[in-house]
């Protein structure tokens, strides 16, 4: 396992815009890209409530903000469903994810990876047949691919949550105030990709790695302000997050 990332020591993309939260050659993720003027901050809901900018779009983004984005997850298939999610969605808009999630879910057997994991050619192509997911064979061998990883991750260190978790940077970071202070990557989301990588998965580049760190709640980067801020903060320190069983 590599050591030096280990814990112990958004508004609907306007058309042609891609990316993740964290500005990365002007692209984001969730929100609408940064154009000229003021960077954008948070914005307030007609309920009365404070959020990041690029969750007022769509109602499915304003969901995914309030209950998921941020929040701890420690539970091997809804790690390894969003490891899977946020390869698919390179080079689209995460709210086409989020459109086709349950229809992944019926195509990807739940995410169980022991499941996903005895998928054979037949399944490929049943998938790439299936137009409520993305159609992508490259992706969708990734999937099968990664799905198999977990289970071998699961063997050696006892859980894949575990060895994720074991690359949380340290919640001593400065709190992000606009879009320009979101991140693309860290070191330890390039540890993290490093790893998974050396472990046989595929599409987990250190951008991806990131975008999944603050899926998962390994990072809080609502903004100060946003209404849903220490709710995570709230949720992460009542949280026990496994440690790696030793190899």
């Amino acid at each position: 396992m590599a050591g030096g990332g280990r814990r112990g020591r958004p508004g609907e993309l306007p058309a042609g815009a891609r990316g993740r939260p964290g500005v990365a050659g002007g692209r984001l993720h969730y929100g609408a890209a940064v154009t000229e003027g003021p960077a954008p901050t948070t914005v307030v809901g007609e309920d009365g409530r404070r959020r990041c900018w690029w969750c007022s779009a769509t109602p499915e983004y304003r969901a995914y903000h309030d209950d998921e984005w941020g929040r701890p997850v420690v539970d091997d298939v809804r790690l390894y469903e969003k490891l899977c999610l946020e390869g698919f969605q390179s080079g689209l808009s995460w709210l086409t994810i989020l459109r086709k999630r349950e229809a992944f879910r019926r195509a990807f057997a739940g995410f169980v990876p022991e499941r996903v994991a005895r998928f054979g050619p037949a399944d490929v192509e049943r998938l790439l047949g299936d137009a409520g997911i993305v159609r992508h064979r490259g992706k969708i061998e990734a999937a099968i691919g990664n799905a198999r990883a977990t289970v071998a991750v699961e063997e050696r260190f006892g859980s894949l949550t575990a060895l994720v978790w074991s690359f949380e940077p340290s919640r001593r970071r400065p709190v992000p105030e606009q879009a320009g202070h979101l991140p693309a990557s860290v070191p330890e989301s390039s540890a993290l990709s490093k790893e998974l990588r050396s472990h046989g998965f595929r599409f987990v580049g250190p951008t991806t790695a990131y975008a999944a760190m603050q899926s998962l709640g390994l990072v809080n980067d609502h903004l100060r302000g946003c209404g849903v801020r220490t709710a995570c903060d709230r949720d992460r320190k009542a949280v026990t997050v496994p440690v790696p069983r030793p190899a």
